[in-house]
């Protein structure tokens, strides 16, 4: 069995306690990223088992359909960037784990880093002191101001919990039974999503990008919040209407902004606003891009290989192909 690996920046999969799951087998892992559809066929021709990191590959029906040894995508989390339905008619497994009660840990530490890194203006001092200058302005303590949390599933109630800790009042908007959740575990919930703009002093989004979140965040609710106010994105860049954070931003409202994801990754255009704007923290999507996160991940997925090469599929979200007439052997 041939086991391909994309988008291992780094090199990591390797040295992780998990890869002893797959000792012993064909394993190529590729460390650059391509979107290339001729090269990736080509890398990818002699795959039985083709191993996602999150969503950094798009697996469409054009590279899909030039793959006939491909019997297996094993990732974790959600699938947005497989396409499922062409999967399942040439007879490709898909098993991702949707782990509903683990939170990302390292999703909500990055959140919190970079909270006290726009309040507090550190990479803006960092700079300062690397110009040979001291101190180039004054930040803003967190204790007693109002952590807004807009979706409070996994990593919602994470970063809610770190909100205690440092001393805020968390507010909570969300879908209805979120709600009802987030008030079962003490958190105070917005009267509305337009109070929550503009009461938070800190927004942080945690929802999932479908349909029905797509731009949930509008021009009008950013220019609700406080000229004073921060908000982190952490989850999905399309959770905001395109171009609003931008022109907000310039508005004024809010006068910060800490992103962590892009509406196109790898997101490399050092000319674009977000990038040459001093209120503005921006990393590039490394919010689940710990070493300890990752063997989290690994376990799942190559379990997953472990099972399906055993004749056992688990996670598996198309099941109807484990019994169509197209299942390659």
């Amino acid at each position: 069995m041939k086991i391909s690996v994309l988008d291992d920046y780094h090199d990591t999969v390797r040295t992780l306690p998990s890869f002893a799951k797959v000792a012993g087998r064909d394993v190529e892992i590729w460390n650059d990223h391509t979107d290339d559809v001729e090269v990736l066929a080509e890398r990818l021709e002699d795959t039985d088992a083709l191993v996602l990191i999150r969503e950094r590959t798009q697996i469409r029906k054009a590279l899909l359909e030039r793959l006939p040894k491909l019997k297996l995508i094993s990732q974790r989390s959600v699938y947005p960037h497989i396409d499922v339905a062409t999967c399942t008619a040439l007879g490709i497994v898909v098993s991702s784990s949707q782990h509903p009660e683990v939170p990302s840990v390292a999703t909500a530490e990055l959140t919190w880093g970079l909270i006290l890194a726009a309040m507090r203006q550190i990479p803006q001092q960092m700079a300062s002191l690397r110009a040979g200058r001291w101190q180039c302005g004054v930040g803003s303590t967190l204790r007693g101001k109002t952590l807004g949390i807009f979706g409070y599933g996994r990593i919602g109630r994470a970063v809610a919990d770190y909100g205690r800790a440092f001393g805020m009042e968390v507010l909570i908007w969300a879908r209805p039974s979120s709600l009802e959740r987030a008030r079962a575990d003490g958190f105070a919930t917005a009267a509305s999503k337009e109070a929550f703009f503009a009461d938070a002093d800190v927004i942080s989004l945690h929802m999932r990008l479908v349909d029905a979140t797509r731009g949930i965040v509008t021009r009008t609710d950013l220019a609700r919040m406080k000229p004073t106010a921060l908000i982190v994105n952490t989850s999905r860049a399309g959770l905001i209407a395109p171009a609003a954070l931008v022109d907000a931003l310039k508005a004024g409202r809010p006068g910060m902004a800490a992103i962590d994801v892009f509406e196109e990754e790898p997101f490399t255009d050092t000319r674009h606003p977000l990038l040459n704007m001093s209120n503005v923290v921006c990393t590039p999507h490394i919010g689940y891009v710990s070493r300890e996160q990752f063997e989290v991940h690994f376990i799942d997925i190559f379990g997953q290989i472990v099972a399906w090469a055993d004749g056992h599929p688990i996670n598996v979200v198309n099941p109807e192909v484990l019994v169509s007439a197209n299942l390659r052997s």
